[in-house]
């Protein structure tokens, strides 16, 4: 198979709406800071979207919504936070930046989420070890798949633990019909250059009334008192969205809807190409509970399949840049560690990026990370297994069906019958 002369990229969003009409009024107007008509109209737009009763504050990254929200739900040091284990480190850093301790829940198997038995495990078990409630819970809706948020409110309400979602990757995912996000005391929302919709970078925080938002605006704006002088009794931080990036916003959100059903179309062809190729599992709704946005499609792949060039995967250190376009690389000795991608799954991954096409591996689980060695973690073994097997596939905007097409032909050929 020849390789493709421009790059399938793994996701990459799409300016196509009214983006530079906005932008263009910022500059216009002179609106540059963090505060604007388009602050607040992309604020107006996205409480649409998620739902009447919500009031939704626009933040500089999907990370420091997590941060306030935790801050907010009165997480400080000593503190310990329930979070789910198969994630991306935003959700769990927050954690540590208020000085209080992850705890990782593992994934069940059907949605690749927290396992709410898991988690009722080991609220009991913080309780009983430390004599002290866990302050939040923050499960995550991995590559946009929703987590079971029923059991996982009614566990949280018996236990009086507010839930933050992290619903960064799940922009427009719904349980049982209703926006990701709506559920808990809090929802994270992500707009990087690489999401559902972007703002080139960017968050939002979904809260559940007026006096909760402005909280969150006032920490948000460096916890300035009302006075004619800059009077600060709390410490905030610098977290507002700009007026500039609000402007792409508003413009994504008229296109928001085509984006999603844009995935959504993709997924439904990778899952009917992928039927009929043994050894490969691509991973859908586990039922019509489950409505994910499908931000990154992903598959499975069998131990036992053999991979062209498997007998190299894992025999180089990596010396350039990972990542996409913001990746940066710390220089390691050792190309391998102690919990990595099966070899099959490293050599399509090696042999798709030769044709030109990204893949990535899945999240490796946070309770396997270095620096997460020794935070207190309730696991299964269902996330570790998948980080094994698991890869993530070209999903966004700027993919077409006949990428798709190409994309499956070219792993079928990799696979060595």
């Amino acid at each position: 198979m020849e390789r493709r002369k421009e790059r399938i990229l793994l996701c990459l969003c799409h300016l196509s709406g009214n983006e530079q009409k906005y932008v263009q009024e910022a500059f216009d107007t002179n609106w540059v800071v963090p505060l604007g008509p388009n602050v607040n109209g992309f604020e107006d737009d996205l409480q649409k979207f998620v739902g009447e009763g919500k009031e939704v504050v626009a933040l500089s990254a999907g990370t420091a919504a997590v941060h306030l929200a935790l801050l907010a739900c009165g997480v400080c040091s000593g503190d310990e936070v329930l979070v789910q284990s198969f994630t991306f480190c935003a959700s769990s850093h927050p954690i540590t930046y208020l000085g209080a301790t992850p705890i990782f829940i593992d994934s069940e198997k059907d949605s690749w989420n927290m396992d709410p038995d898991l988690l009722e495990e080991a609220i009991k078990d913080r309780i009983a070890k430390t004599g002290k409630t866990p302050k939040a819970i923050v499960p995550v809706a991995l590559y946009g798949m929703p987590y079971d948020i029923d059991r996982i409110m009614e566990i949280a309400n018996r236990y009086g633990i507010p839930v933050v979602e992290d619903a960064a990757e799940g922009f427009g995912s719904k349980w049982k019909g209703r926006v990701l996000g709506t559920f808990g005391k809090f929802g994270v929302l992500s707009f990087n250059g690489n999401k559902m919709i972007t703002t080139s970078g960017g968050g939002a925080l979904v809260c559940e009334d007026k006096a909760s938002k402005n909280n969150i605006l006032w920490y948000a704006t460096q916890a300035r008192e009302a006075y004619p002088y800059y009077q600060h009794e709390a410490i905030g931080y610098n977290y507002r969205m700009s007026n500039i990036c609000a402007g792409i916003g508003r413009g994504q959100m008229t296109i928001a809807d085509e984006h999603i059903r844009h995935h959504q179309k993709l997924a439904a062809l990778y899952s009917e190409l992928f039927k009929d190729v043994d050894g490969i599992e691509f991973h859908a709704n586990p039922d019509s509970r489950y409505d994910s946005n499908y931000w990154l499609n992903t598959i499975t792949i069998d131990p036992a399949i053999k991979v062209k060039g498997q007998e190299h995967a894992y025999k180089t250190v990596i010396t350039g840049a990972v990542g996409g376009a913001a990746g940066v690389i710390h220089a390691v000795d050792n190309p391998t560690t102690d919990c990595q991608p099966n070899d099959n799954v490293e050599a399509l991954r090696v042999g798709l990026d030769a044709l030109n096409i990204e893949c990535r591996p899945l999240w490796k689980p946070m309770h396997k990370q270095p620096v997460y060695k020794n935070a207190p973690a309730y696991v299964n073994g269902v996330s570790e297994d998948l980080f094994k097997v698991g890869m993530c596939l070209p999903s966004g905007p700027y993919v077409t069906e006949d990428d798709v097409r190409f994309i499956v032909d070219a792993i079928k050929e990799l696979i060595i019958r």
